[in-house]
C-alpha cells in the first residue's frame, strides 16, 4: 500500500487511504470494551466516592484505547534493519499501525503488507506534518550514513546523521510522537576506550565520524528527555548480520558478505585482518531486542542514553572456520583496507549486564547456529 504525498489538500474529499482510517477508527470505537456504569462496580469498590471510582475506570479504558490505537513510523524502512523490523511490528501491532517510509523504494513484502510512503526526515516540514496526519504516537528513526561509507563523505555524512536525528526529537516534541528509537552504535567507543568486556560507562573517545555522531546523538536524545520529556531510547548496535538485504557500507559488513561469496564463489577476501574481533549479533536477535526495549517500562530504564548491546564476538578466522563445516572447501584470505583502522578502534567484546538488569536483553543465536542459519537462508535466496 503506497501513501499519497503529505501535502496537504483543502476542501476536497477524503482520499481512499483517509477513509480507509476513519472507518478503521470508527470500528475500533464501536467495539471498544464498553464501560456499564451499574451497581456491580460500585458494589465492588465500596468505600470509595462515585467520582473517583469513574476517574479511576476512565483512565483505565483511556491507557488502554492509548496502548491498542498505537501507531508506529519507521524512518529508513528499506534498509538493513529496517526492512526486517517493520515486517516484526506489523506482526505485533497489525499492518495498518505500521507505516514504512523512506528515500528509496521498499522490498514487494513491505509495499504489499502495509502503507509505505517516500519521506524525506531531513525534510521537518513534511516529517511533522505526517506525525500530525497520521496521529503517529512512536518513531523508529534508521536513518544514517554508516561507518565506512562516512569516512568517504564526513561533512556530508555528519550533516545527514544528525539532521536526521534533529528532525525527529524536536518533530516529536511538537507532536504526540513521544516515544523515539534511534540506534546508536559500538562506534561510540575509541582507542582509549577498555577494548575488551567493555563496560556500559567508560571512556568514549570515537575517531570515525559515524562514531562523533552517534555520541554526540545520545546525548542529544537524553537532553530531550530530560528537558522535554520525550521518551528516547537507544541501544549501541555490534556488528549486525542478516541474509535479506545487502550490506551498507559498514566496517562488519565482512561478516555478511562472507556467506554470500562463500555459496557463490567458495572464496572470500576479507577487509579485516583474521585476528580482528568485533562484537556481532544476528539480526534476528536484534529486532527481537529493539522491539523488548520499546514495550519495556520506562520507569525502570536507567539509562536514557544508549545501552550496551553484545551478542557474540568473534574474528575472521573464526567466522571462516564456522562455516568450513559446511563447506570444507571454503577459503579465505585477507587484504585490509581503511576500514582495519575503524574496526582497531572499536571493542572486541562488551558488556550489556545493565540491559539485561533494566529490560531483559537476551540473544538466541550463537556462532555455529547464526552460521547454519545464513547458509541455508542465502542458498536458497539464490536459487530463487
Amino acid at each position: 500500500m503506497v501513501l499519497k504525498p503529505v501535502e496537504a489538500r483543502s476542501h476536497q474529499a477524503p482520499s481512499q487511504l483517509e477513509r480507509h482510517h476513519l472507518h478503521r477508527d470508527e470500528k475500533f470505537r464501536n467495539n471498544r470494551p464498553a464501560l456499564r456504569w451499574n451497581n456491580s462496580i460500585f458494589q465492588r469498590n465500596r468505600g470509595k466516592s462515585r467520582r473517583n471510582v469513574f476517574i479511576y475506570y476512565f483512565c483505565s479504558a483511556y491507557s488502554l484505547n492509548k496502548k491498542i490505537m498505537d501507531n508506529i513510523l519507521v524512518i529508513g524502512s528499506s534498509g538493513q534493519i529496517g526492512s526486517e523490523l517493520v515486517m516484526a511490528l506489523r506482526k505485533i501491532y497489525g499492518n495498518d499501525h505500521v507505516y514504512a517510509t523512506d528515500i528509496k523504494q521498499p522490498t514487494l513484502e513491505i509495499r504489499n503488507s502495509g502503507p509505505f510512503q517516500i519521506l524525506d526526515v531531513l525534510d521537518f516540514k513534511n516529517l511533522l506534518h505526517f506525525l500530525v496526519r497520521y496521529k503517529i504516537t512512536q518513531i523508529y528513526n534508521l536513518a544514517a550514513v554508516l561507518s565506512g561509507n562516512a569516512e568517504k563523505i564526513p561533512l556530508q555524512a555528519w550533516d545527514i546523521n544528525m539532521k536526521a536525528l534533529m528532525n525527529t526529537l524536536e518533530a516529536a516534541r511538537q507532536s504526540d510522537a513521544r516515544k523515539i528509537f534511534w540506534p546508536s552504535s559500538i562506534a561510540v567507543f575509541g582507542p582509549t576506550t577498555p577494548r575488551h568486556n567493555t563496560p556500559q560507562l567508560t571512556v568514549m573517545e570515537p575517531n570515525t565520524v559515524y562514531g562523533i555522531s552517534k555520541l554526540a546523538g545520545e546525548r542529544w536524545g537524553e537532553y530531550y528527555h530530560n528537558r522535554y520529556g520525550v521518551d528516547f531510547r537507544s541501544v549501541r548496535y555490534p556488528g549486525l548480520i542478516s541474509y535479506k538485504t545487502e550490506p551498507g557500507g559498514g566496517t562488519t559488513d565482512y561478516a555478511v558478505e562472507i556467506f554470500f561469496d562463500a555459496i557463490e564463489k567458495n572464496s572470500y577476501q576479507c577487509f579485516l585482518k583474521e585476528d580482528t574481533a568485533l562484537p556481532m549479533m544476528f539480526m534476528d536477535d536484534a529486532i527481537t531486542n529493539t522491539i523488548r526495549l520499546m514495550q519495556a517500562d520506562g520507569n525502570k530504564l536507567s539509562l536514557r542514553s544508549a545501552y550496551n548491546m553484545a551478542g557474540i564476538s568473534f574474528d575472521p578466522k573464526e567466522l571462516a572456520k564456522a562455516i568450513q563445516k559446511h563447506l570444507p572447501d571454503f577459503s579465505i584470505s585477507y587484504k585490509p583496507d581503511f576500514r582495519q583502522a575503524i574496526a582497531d578502534s572499536w571493542p572486541a567484546s562488551i558488556d550489556d549486564s545493565v540491559a539485561q538488569k533494566d529490560w531483559g536483553l537476551k540473544t538466541e543465536y550463537g556462532l555455529d547456529e547464526m552460521t547454519r542459519v545464513m547458509l541455508e537462508k542465502i542458498r536458497e535466496k539464490l536459487s530463487k
